[in-house]
């Protein structure tokens, strides 16, 4: 990513300021799905921004490492699962996703929130673990304009089919899909 790009990203984290503790859970797709989450195991949370959902997912007792190319989103995420009290299950580290996943076992979660990079798709499913969830949750072109950072109609039921679909949707500008490996 571009370092403009990251300087972006910083400054969006910065303005919106720290996450509060009431704000912590899954991410608004899957709320109604939060049954079919593990509550044991490893998850990666990918474009993890300020730990909102990875914090959640150590609540439910998982051990989380969630990567985001903004350190200021990655400060916040640290600072919020000290807050409350898991960052003994978070680890949080800057990444470029640009370059690809970084390396790591196979996980039993993986939560893709508002980031779209089809270069990552079969990466993704490589670095799911036998039974694993995949959580993504990206905008969308279905009832919304087009624009290079959105799925086109399909993407994800498309990108993921080789997956066993939990629940899915497209509309009102955002694309999500749950499966498992």
């Amino acid at each position: 990513m571009a370092e403009q790009d990251r300087r972006r990203w910083d400054e969006r984290y910065t303005d919106l300021g720290a996450p509060a503790p009431g704000a912590v859970g899954p991410p608004g797709a899957f709320v109604g799905h939060t049954d079919v989450f593990p509550t044991a195991g490893k998850a990666f949370d990918l474009a993890c921004g300020p730990g909102l959902g990875a914090v959640w997912l150590a609540h439910r007792g998982l051990e989380v490492w969630g990567v985001d190319v903004s350190p200021v989103a990655i400060g916040q995420a640290r600072d919020l699962a000290a807050h409350c009290g898991v960052a003994d299950r978070c680890r949080f580290d800057v990444v470029d996703l640009d370059a690809g996943l970084p390396p790591g076992p196979p996980v039993d979660v993986i939560v893709c929130h508002k980031f779209l990079d089809p270069r990552l798709d079969r990466p993704i499913v490589a670095r799911l673990a036998p039974g694993g969830l995949l959580a993504i949750a990206v905008l969308s072109e279905v009832g919304a304009a087009a624009g290079p950072f959105r799925a086109g109609r399909g993407q994800l039921r498309a990108a993921f089919a080789g997956l066993d679909v939990i629940a899915a949707g497209e509309g009102q500008g955002q694309a999500w899909l749950l499966a498992r490996a």
